[in-house]
């Protein structure tokens, strides 16, 4: 295993992962050719889910790697992953409070970042373009830390980070894609925007895959940076989203059970 990933590099390797996100994006995103809309029960479920997994993510796959490298190290292990989570949770922040963008299923005069004239539908696809850039992130720094790792046991712990996004990858792609439908786009551009909205992720995952295998010595704080700004977007966007639609209980037990979900894969196969 240790040949493989020298073989593949940890940025070879998060092309691939991230790129599988994409794909996964655009499967869910295929589904509008299948509904037109999202009634708010199904959106409830989704988002709700999609929260689960990114919370479980953010501590099983980032922020406990973080912790264990930091005493590898020969760290106390609290400043850098309490500094690195909080720098993400900043960065996504700043990208919260400058891109224009619409929470799913909030009106038109709730939409936030720089005002712009932008059309509803621009704004809805900002928005999971925004939540894509953590998950795309986290995936390339869990590739690019490899060499810090152990052989099978870090790379399977960075396929089960890439697997368990990209399980919710696919109502997130029907999550854009079906409300644009409904506002009276065309199945295939719908679609189209759908997929293109989790193009974001391979950008932000070969970026930080590269920007860490430059820096091993901060690997802790990259790992926890993506666990802050994984944490941000389902505090700030995914959990309000998923309790708007006026099934909250729906939208609770499917977030436990999204995290449930990827607390198994990480117990199964995270080596």
């Amino acid at each position: 295993m240790n040949e493989f990933i020298s073989a593949h590099g940890p940025v070879v390797q998060a092309v691939i992962g991230t790129s599988v996100l994409w794909l996964l994006t655009t499967l869910g995103a295929a589904g509008v050719f299948l509904v037109r809309d999202l009634r708010p029960r199904m959106m409830a479920v989704m988002l709700g889910f999609a929260a689960g997994i990114m919370m479980a993510a953010s501590f099983f796959s980032l922020l406990s790697p973080a912790i264990e490298e930091a005493k590898r190290m020969g760290w106390n292990p609290a400043f850098p992953t309490a500094g690195g989570f909080a720098a993400g949770a900043l960065f996504l922040f700043i990208l919260d409070r400058l891109l224009p963008h619409l929470h799913i299923g909030f009106p038109e005069s709730e939409a936030e970042g720089i005002r712009t004239g932008w059309h509803k539908s621009a704004l809805l696809i900002m928005a999971i373009t925004l939540h894509n850039i953590p998950e795309g992130m986290a995936v390339g720094v869990a590739f690019g830390s490899l060499p810090c790792g152990t052989g099978i046991s870090a790379l399977c712990a960075s396929v089960v980070l890439a697997l368990g996004i990209g399980i919710q990858d696919i109502p997130e792609g029907l999550a854009v894609s079906a409300p644009l439908r409904a506002m009276g786009m065309n199945r295939g551009r719908a679609f189209m925007w759908g997929s293109l909205s989790g193009l974001v992720e391979p950008v932000a995952g070969i970026l930080a895959a590269v920007a860490v295998v430059g820096m091993q010595p901060l690997m802790p704080w990259a790992l926890s940076f993506s666990a802050g700004a994984m944490f941000y977007i389902v505090i700030e966007e995914l959990i309000p989203e998923s309790q708007n639609g006026g099934h909250p209980d729906l939208a609770t037990m499917s977030t436990m059970a999204g995290f449930i979900l990827m607390m198994v894969l990480n117990a199964w196969l995270g080596g």
